[in-house]
C-alpha cells in the first residue's frame, strides 16, 4: 500500500502525464490585442464572456483546469518529494512590449531555463498583474509577476512571484525608466539577465492550470512561489500608468478548483520530515 508521500507523488506524476497531450498541443501564445477582451466584470467582453468572444476561447468558459486559483492553506499537501526548483538562467537580449493589457519582456536568445521532472523548459518572456491574480486565502497582493517557459513540444511552464508595498523591486528597477516609454512596437532593452529576479525562497506551490488570459490553454504546469517580496508603489504606478485606459486592474478573477491538487514544496530540515 502507498504512504502518504508517496501517494501524493504518484498523484502528481499521474496529473502531469495525463496533461501531457494537451501540453504538447498547446499553444503558448498569449492573445496580444487587447481590445479583444476586458478585465471589467459585467461587460459583454469581461471575464465571463471571454469564452463567448471567440470560439478558440471556449474553455475560458469550459475548462475545468482554469487559472488563477485560490491557495488556501488548509487544502494544501505539504510534499518535499517535488524537489527544489531548478533554475538556470544567463543574461540575454530583450525587448518591451505594451500589449495594451500588460507590460511584456521578451527575451530574443537564449536567456536559459528551468527543469520540472527532467524535462528543460526555456525562458520566453515576463509579464506582470496588478494586483495579483492568484489568492492566499482569500487575500490578493498588489502585484504578480509572470516568468513563461516552453519546452520543445509547446508545453508551458509559469513562475509566478507575488508582491506586497515596500522596498523596491530590483528587477523592475533595472526596466522602469523603459516602460513608460514603451508602445505597441518592440523596445530594444539590450542585455537583460533573469537572473536578477528574485525568487527569496525555496518553498513554492504546484499545480496544473491555465493561462490567466484568453485563449485560456490548459495543461500549465504552475509554480508559485511562497514568499512574497516587495514592490514600491512608484513601480506599481509606473506598470498601471503605461497600459491602456482600463486595463489598470488586469487581474482575472478566481477560477474554481474542480478538485485539483495543489502541493507545496517544502524542504526536509536535516533529512528528517518536512
Amino acid at each position: 500500500m502507498l504512504n502518504k508521500t508517496n501517494f501524493l507523488f504518484a498523484l502528481l506524476t499521474c496529473l502531469l502525464l495525463s496533461s501531457l497531450s494537451t501540453i504538447c498541443r498547446a499553444s503558448a501564445t498569449e492573445q496580444e490585442d487587447e481590445h479583444e477582451f476586458t478585465y471589467k466584470e459585467g461587460s459583454e467582453r469581461g471575464p465571463e464572456h471571454w469564452g463567448d468572444i471567440q470560439s478558440d476561447w471556449k474553455i475560458c468558459k469550459k475548462g475545468e483546469m482554469q487559472s488563477p486559483i485560490d491557495l488556501l492553506h488548509e487544502r494544501v499537501q505539504v510534499f518535499s518529494g517535488l524537489g527544489r526548483l531548478k533554475r538556470d538562467y544567463q543574461p540575454a537580449p530583450a525587448a518591451a512590449k505594451n500589449r495594451g493589457h500588460d507590460i511584456m519582456i521578451e527575451w530574443k536568445g537564449d536567456a536559459g531555463k528551468i527543469n520540472i521532472n527532467g524535462i528543460n523548459y526555456s525562458l520566453k518572456q515576463c509579464h506582470w498583474h496588478s494586483p495579483s491574480e492568484h489568492t492566499f486565502n482569500g487575500s490578493r497582493y498588489k502585484l504578480e509577476l509572470h516568468m513563461v517557459h516552453i519546452n520543445s513540444c509547446g508545453g508551458i511552464a509559469v513562475i509566478g512571484i507575488t508582491y506586497k508595498y515596500g522596498r523596491h523591486d530590483h528587477f523592475l528597477d533595472k526596466i522602469i525608466a523603459s516602460i513608460g516609454s514603451v508602445g505597441s512596437e518592440e523596445k530594444d532593452l539590450g542585455i537583460i539577465n533573469p537572473g536578477d529576479i528574485k525568487f527569496g525562497s525555496r518553498k513554492y506551490y504546484r499545480y496544473m492550470g491555465s493561462l490567466t488570459v484568453p485563449p485560456c490553454t490548459e495543461g500549465v504546469i504552475w509554480t508559485i512561489e511562497k514568499k512574497v517580496r516587495t514592490v514600491s508603489r512608484e513601480q506599481v504606478r509606473a506598470l498601471r500608468d503605461a497600459v491602456d485606459d482600463g486595463y489598470e486592474e488586469n487581474a482575472r478573477p478566481i477560477q474554481q478548483k474542480n478538485g485539483r491538487t495543489v502541493l507545496l514544496y517544502r524542504p526536509r530540515v536535516n533529512g528528517g520530515s518536512p
